[in-house]
């Protein structure tokens, strides 16, 4: 799984087939795990209380931009650190709204996009966190409340899986 997940930040596939080629891995080998048999591939993550590839890379994401605005990585694009009442903010430069589709498109896959919404959108204490550490913990314990419903072949997903989609309906 390492390899899958090397560099992860800047890879990561924005489309829906790619997501689930991913996934499939992590389902093959979590299917030989004897006391997973008989389990589909959301309860096997439940059971062995891992996450799936779209929702780590979305959690390393979160924590690169945190690493970013702290200043403990290089900022590989431009974030503005905006302290709000309610937390630290990673902002962006807005897109020309008459932009080309195909702008649009390649904007909103962007890692400047695809990681500061989910930053953005964590609650107030993960964003405020002092420490590398108090933020993995505390990002860990909200993402366990948060379903994970990865898409996978051969089974229906009930909604887009992404932490803004999710956090957007909340």
């Amino acid at each position: 799984m390492p390899k899958l997940e090397y560099c992860s930040p800047l890879w990561s596939p924005c489309k829906i087939r790619d997501i689930q080629r991913l996934e499939d891995f992590q389902r093959y080998f979590s299917v030989k795990i004897d006391e997973c048999s008989g389990m589909n591939y959301r309860e096997r993550l439940h059971h062995l209380k891992m996450l799936s590839l779209l929702r780590r890379r979305e959690r390393y994401m979160i924590i690169h931009v945190w690493k970013m605005l702290d200043g403990l990585a290089p900022k590989i694009i431009e974030f503005n650190r905006e302290e709000e009442r309610h937390g630290v903010k990673a902002m962006y430069p807005s897109l020309n709204h008459k932009a080309q589709d195909s702008v649009i498109t390649l904007h909103n896959a962007s890692f400047r996009m695809r990681a500061s919404q989910p930053f953005n959108r964590m609650p107030e204490r993960v964003r405020k966190c002092t420490s590398l550490e108090a933020l993995k913990i505390k990002l860990g314990n909200f993402l366990t409340t948060i379903p994970d419903y990865p898409p996978v072949k051969s089974y229906s997903s009930p909604r887009d899986n992404s932490l803004v989609a999710l956090l957007h309906e909340a």
